[in-house]
């Protein structure tokens, strides 16, 4: 799992693995370009395009030259585009740009016509992780020209203009393709940047992720080779009991779909027996639509200790009476996973979130987020006021969307890599309810079924919508969970 590393700590941290590893800042870039060039050979090799690298004097500016040099040298016909003379720039910088071969074609960029662009392709190295400022003067003006370009835009590190830690004020650079070195940067990761970064590529330069560690903030980002130590493993002689009894409460008329894509879910994900408490009326819908689950009417006479785990919320209705709701949350001392309407409850009646079981699971969209908290003015102040939540309740909170984040009590947050636009649908929320749910219910701690839930559920999703695109359904993902086993190579 990555530490993401605050942007004022990226220096230091080059500086302290340059020392570690007994090389120089140069040999530290060269890693970078290397990187970088690995990446970018297998996609356009054989494209026939330009390339050109627009270079600040600083050593995002260095990372470019580099670049330029290693990709003149594998044939391509590079131009850099400079900002300042050399001898006004960086160290790194001034030593790359020595090194550059006779092939590579150097321009300022006062005199470079914009014009000539056209399917080409077009690196940002103008500014990288450092910049704590908006972008002004012909820097902007630059910027401007270059997003108005139809070339593939492939950014170094960040895209020129935003922030590490903080929110774009003004303009930035719009890139197709982000490769950011060895871990995400927070300011890849936010909503407010998904029009400038494109598709995010984390390249390795060499830097452990034991050496991260002493210069993250509790801020990690999953991987895929971070899920398969967070699953259960099961033997020839484990029964459906083994695999967990779990009960989940919701539906109500005409939101009985919400309920049954849960149940589907989470029999997917492999509980071993599935109870939903539904209205009697309703209940015929689920028998049909999913003959795995046993439907109950009536809790009275039921010991809620006696499931693994609970699962509240799909379709349930804001009409519950909030006394039931109440008898609930205290009658369990296991944590609980509440979604939808559950949340929607607990934002009406406030006083209940004193009440949640400790390492309770809520799954909100951004909107039932705030109202939980209040408004937001960005995504940076959301994240803050998720670790608050987390940890003044004592709660995990799965903040939904693309890089979903996972807040605990503890101030830690991770961050989901997996995942695709196209689940951006209806009933995709409440199949990862009965996901979480299942994962619980099989014995997983709270933040490994969190973990394990929000990632399986992107891969189900980018599995599901390679067929589908845009017209993947909830249903979908729900189909396309046991190939995530199959994917992550988990028996």
């Amino acid at each position: 799992m990555l530490d993401i590393i605050p942007g004022n700590r990226v220096k230091e941290l080059d500086k302290a693995f340059i020392k570690s590893e007994g090389i120089t800042s140069w040999d530290l870039m060269e890693k970078a370009a290397t990187s970088f060039c690995n990446w970018f050979m297998p996609l356009f090799e054989n494209s026939g395009k330009r390339i050109f690298i627009f270079c600040g004097p600083g050593n995002n500016g260095g990372d470019g030259l580099a670049i330029a040099r290693l990709l003149e040298m594998e044939g391509f016909g590079v131009t850099v585009v400079s900002f300042e003379d050399s001898i006004k720039c960086s160290r790194d910088y001034q030593i790359n740009f020595n090194k550059l071969p006779v092939g590579v074609k150097i321009v300022g960029c006062e005199d470079f016509d914009f014009h000539q662009i056209g399917d080409d392709i077009l690196i940002d190295g103008i500014f990288g992780v450092g910049v704590n400022r908006s972008l002004s003067g012909r820097y902007l003006e630059v910027t401007e020209l270059l997003n108005l370009s139809k070339a593939i835009k492939i950014s170094i590190d960040m895209p020129s203009g935003i922030p590490s830690d903080g929110v774009l004020v003004g303009d930035a650079f719009k890139a197709d393709y982000t490769c950011t070195f060895q871990f995400p940067k927070l300011g890849l990761l936010i909503p407010e940047h998904a029009d400038f970064t494109g598709k995010v590529e984390i390249l390795d330069i060499g830097i452990s992720s034991s050496f991260l560690k002493s210069f993250g903030q509790k801020k990690f980002f999953i991987q895929q080779q971070d899920i398969p130590p967070f699953h259960r493993r099961f033997n020839n002689f484990s029964h459906k009991g083994d695999f967990g009894r779990i009960l989940l409460i919701g539906g109500s008329k005409g939101k009985m779909g919400a309920i049954l894509l849960c149940s589907k879910a989470a029999i997917r994900t492999g509980s071993g027996l599935v109870n939903v408490f539904a209205p009697a009326e309703e209940g015929l819908i689920l028998q049909i639509g999913v003959p795995e689950v046993m439907v109950m009417s009536q809790l009275s006479d039921v010991d809620l200790g006696d499931f693994d785990a609970i699962g509240i919320g799909p379709g349930w209705g804001l009409e519950i009476p909030t006394p039931f709701f109440e008898d609930i949350l205290q009658s369990c001392k296991s944590p609980l996973v509440i979604d939808a309407d559950g949340l929607n409850l607990l934002s009406k009646n406030k006083y209940l979130l004193e009440i949640l079981p400790t390492n309770s699971i809520l799954t909100p969209h951004l909107k039932e987020f705030e109202r939980l908290v209040g408004p937001c003015k960005n995504h940076i102040e959301r994240l803050k006021k998720a670790k608050d939540f987390s940890s003044k309740f004592g709660v995990l909170l799965i903040l939904k969307g693309a890089f979903t984040s996972i807040s605990c009590p503890d101030g830690s947050q991770y961050f989901n890599s997996s995942g695709t636009k196209y689940m951006a649908t209806g009933g995709s929320g409440d199949v990862l309810t009965g996901m979480i749910t299942s994962f619980l219910g099989q014995g997983y701690s709270p933040l490994h079924a969190a973990i394990c839930g929000v990632y399986h559920h992107g891969i189900a999703g980018e599995l599901a919508s390679k067929s589908k695109r845009r017209g993947m359904t909830a249903s979908d993902i729900v189909e396309a969970i046991p190939k995530t086993y199959l994917k992550l190579g988990i028996d």
